[in-house]
């Protein structure tokens, strides 16, 4: 009797034994045959080579092991039990379906991955508060936002790290791309290419592009400041508040707020106010000087916070408390720089009634993902091409619905708490569906 298929019977036929101290050691997966200590994180070696990694941080720690061989894996949606399943999957059955979709495209939303996977695009210009670290070190953080994909959205998400280049080498290279998914979602590219970049996209492909440092950011801070106004029974339109910080999530803030109603807001760089007196003003800024500052004002930060309802910060450095105490009665500080806010918590309650910031180890966490998985999510289900204004204003709405009775210490939501994600795609998909 023939032996069985070794490519049937073992997923890794080709492993090796667990001491061996070789690169790729399963061909399918290069990690999983790698033993343990300082000789697991062998990087940048062929197979069968071994290499010893010189590295400046503790290679062995938790959080290191955490990240071996990486976060993420491909699990196949269909049993391959013999070959009739092999005829059925692959060839020749495959070639079936390859040609309805060459004859219907919209045939791939229902027939491949497309309909439930996003890229996770980065250049690695802007990650996180570490600066330009390149597509490589970027990798870590897009599989980790991958995982928080599929933890709270079910949606399959797949890194993309890509060398950087100009904008129109990036526009063409993830436009080329776009055909594999069904939304692509861009992230950590620097400001202001980042604008342009998006824009551009979302003009060229037919399916949703969200750059989430700016539009999540902006979502949640949103929905933040929808049940602080409820807990003070204040309008929108009646605040004066500050943005400071005019890079991806500053500018994405700023226009989202103005959109729900907020009337004076005054942005601010490293330099000041941004207002139309400045003759420095380069790329983007002129037209945020042209679209907010209604009162005209000029100087510094602290000129600016005089009588503010709100100060966002999103963009690092620190507010010295002289400033800090000219905001209005009742204030609100969103501090939002991570790790290290612009006011900590602690002084930030000595200005104002309600504090946010952008850790985990405060209450108020502003975190985007309370936004993204859902917004994808409905994007997906809905199958909408854009993801509109009106939809992140529904996705805000959405998020600060579910804190039902708000507290000076629980304005948004926390990342756990069930439901989030299922509010923000239902909202998503009740606007595709009036548009």
């Amino acid at each position: 009797m023939p032996s069985a298929d070794p490519l049937l019977s073992d997923p890794f036929p080709f492993r090796l034994a667990k001491d061996a101290l070789i690169v790729a050691a399963s061909p399918f997966h290069p990690s999983r045959d790698l033993p343990t200590g300082s000789m697991s994180g062998l990087a940048g070696a062929g197979a069968g080579q071994v290499a010893e990694v010189v590295s400046s941080y503790d290679l062995d720690s938790p959080v290191f092991r955490a990240h071996e061989g990486g976060k993420l894996t491909i699990t196949a949606t269909q049993q391959l039990r013999d070959r009739d399943d092999l005829s059925l999957l692959y060839t020749p059955g495959v070639a079936d379906v390859s040609m309805a979709i060459a004859e219907n495209p919209a045939l791939a939303n229902r027939f491949t991955s497309k309909r439930n996977t996003v890229a996770v695009v980065s250049d690695g210009t802007a990650v996180l508060g570490l600066g330009d670290i390149g597509p490589l070190g970027a990798m870590p953080v897009m599989e980790g936002k991958a995982v928080l994909f599929k933890h709270f959205a079910d949606v399959d998400a797949a890194p993309v790290c890509i060398e950087t280049g100009s904008v129109d080498e990036l526009v063409e290279t993830i436009a080329r791309i776009a055909p594999t998914y069904g939304g692509i979602n861009l992230e950590d590219i620097s400001a202001p290419r980042c604008f342009e970049i998006e824009a551009r996209l979302k003009e060229r492909l037919d399916i949703p592009v969200f750059h989430d440092d700016q539009h999540g950011t902006a979502i949640v801070v949103l929905a933040a400041l929808i049940n602080a106004c409820r807990l003070q029974n204040r309008s929108m339109a009646d605040l004066r508040v500050v943005v400071s910080g005019a890079g991806a999530a500053g500018v994405a803030v700023t226009r989202l707020l103005q959109r729900a109603g907020v009337a004076d807001v005054v942005v601010c760089d490293s330099r000041g106010v941004i207002s139309l007196e400045r003759t420095d003003l380069q790329d983007h800024k002129p037209r945020i000087a042209a679209t907010t500052n209604p009162r005209g004002v000029t100087g510094s930060i602290g000129e600016a916070l005089a009588g503010a309802d709100l100060f966002v910060g999103v963009s690092g450095g620190s507010i010295a408390e002289a400033e800090l105490a000219r905001m209005a009665p009742e204030a609100m500080i969103f501090a939002l720089a991570n790790p290290t806010p612009e006011v900590h918590p602690d002084i930030a309650h000595k200005y104002a009634s309600i504090v946010a910031t952008g850790r985990s180890d405060f209450p108020n966490q502003i975190n985007n993902v309370l936004a993204f998985p859902g917004v994808f999510r409905g994007a997906l289900d809905s199958g909408a091409k854009q993801i509109t204004e009106s939809m992140k204003l529904a996705a805000a709405e959405a998020i600060a619905a579910v804190v039902t009775d708000p507290t000076p210490e629980e304005i948004v939501p926390s990342v756990f708490t069930p439901g989030v994600a299922e509010a923000v795609a239902e909202a998503i998909c009740r606007v595709a569906a009036s548009q």
